[in-house]
């Protein structure tokens, strides 16, 4: 019989219970036996919906680590903590599933990646959508050469009207950031990986707080308080990769747009393109005429049956765990996921000084 992993759990929040918590729950392969939040009450509410019989509750993390029991941490805290829990886990001698981005600030990342090769211990970051059917199928066919030699991406972040009003969003210190370092680094990073380009050359970026003061303005959660939003509402980068690649990066929390999407990436190569704009479609040219190709995901095909499905949460969740028993390398790599915080800091930077940014 396989090993079960026991997993701890610090941070009991939105993420959590929407995304870790549900999907851990369903694995054979591993069991929750401990949640920690600063909050203890949301600790206990956890225990008691996710937890296995006899499961610790903490409101120190440094108490949860104690416990050698755990051989696995997932990081569910705001930003400016990825870092200092970690690398914390990982001395611990914990494998760590982090939340996204990988840090507030690349130092703090680079410290994250430096205690998982010093421990020896696997490290991961939470990017989910590389998990979905889409992604997974189109970097089938990047792989195939498909799509040929890709130099050009676009890193599609755009909500229209939804800006979080909840937990620490809207708060620059805690965050680093609004939707360029939330969401944006969700298509950042998979646009990266589609292309299996992670050497940036230069960077410049835009930020703007051109909708954040104003007062009753729609947005899918609710009315945000204008006093506490700190963060920019839109973010836009232009990144040249080192072999002359470009990528375009959208993000926007709040922006006068019609067509919007999030976590969406388009490619083009020399052989092909692809977007997600309208599901995966893919296009090109045949016998000297161009066409358009609408990949058909769904697990159907046969009356009054819908197939067997799994969600991308689910299958990060699966596939973590398999990566630790099974001693595989993690499909999200730190190495890959530093490189995403680079850029977004450069972009900020670039922003800030209004001069472009320059890699090594």
């Amino acid at each position: 019989m396989s090993k079960t992993l026991k997993i701890g759990i610090i941070g009991c929040g939105g993420i959590a219970n929407g995304k870790h918590l549900p999907s851990l729950a369903k694995q054979k392969r591993a069991e929750i036996v401990a949640f920690c939040d600063i909050i203890q009450e949301r600790a206990e509410e956890a225990a008691e919906k996710f937890g296995v019989e006899g499961s610790q509750v903490y409101s120190d993390y440094r108490k949860l680590l104690e416990n050698k029991d755990i051989e696995v941490v997932h990081v569910c805290t705001p930003n400016d903590s990825h870092s200092e829990i970690t690398v914390a886990a990982l001395e611990a001698g914990k494998h760590v599933l982090c939340e996204k981005p990988m840090a507030k600030t690349a130092e703090q990342a680079r410290e994250m990646l430096d205690a998982a090769n010093r421990t020896g211990k696997k490290l991961s970051i939470a990017y989910q959508n590389r998990y979905r059917d889409d992604s997974l199928y189109l970097k089938h066919l990047v792989e195939q050469g498909e799509l040929g030699d890709i130099y050009l991406g676009k890193a599609i972040a755009l909500r229209r009207r939804a800006v979080p009003t909840w937990g620490v969003f809207l708060d620059e210190e805690k965050q680093g950031g609004g939707p360029l370092i939330d969401i944006g680094t969700h298509a950042l990073d998979l646009t990266l990986w589609l292309m299996d380009n992670y050497k940036p050359k230069s960077v410049l970026g835009s930020t703007f707080h051109k909708l954040g003061d104003r007062k009753d303005a729609a947005n899918a959660f609710g009315p945000w308080n204008p006093e506490e939003f700190k963060v920019e509402d839109s973010a836009f980068g232009f990144i040249t990769m080192q072999n002359g690649a470009t990528i375009v990066l959208e993000s926007s929390w709040a922006l006068n747009v019609v067509e919007f999407g999030e976590a969406k990436t388009l490619l083009c190569g020399t052989e092909g393109g692809a977007d997600m704009q309208d599901g995966l479609r893919i296009n090109g040219e045949k016998n000297s005429r161009l066409f358009d190709t609408k990949i058909d995901l769904d697990a159907g095909g046969v009356a009054f049956y819908s197939g067997e499905t799994e969600n991308e949460a689910d299958r990060e969740a699966r596939l973590w765990i398999e990566s630790i028993l099974d001693d595989k390398e993690p499909l999200v790599k730190p190495e890959q996921a530093l490189v995403v915080t680079e850029i977004l800091e450069a972009i900020y930077e670039s922003a800030r000084t209004g001069k472009a940014v320059y890699f090594d």
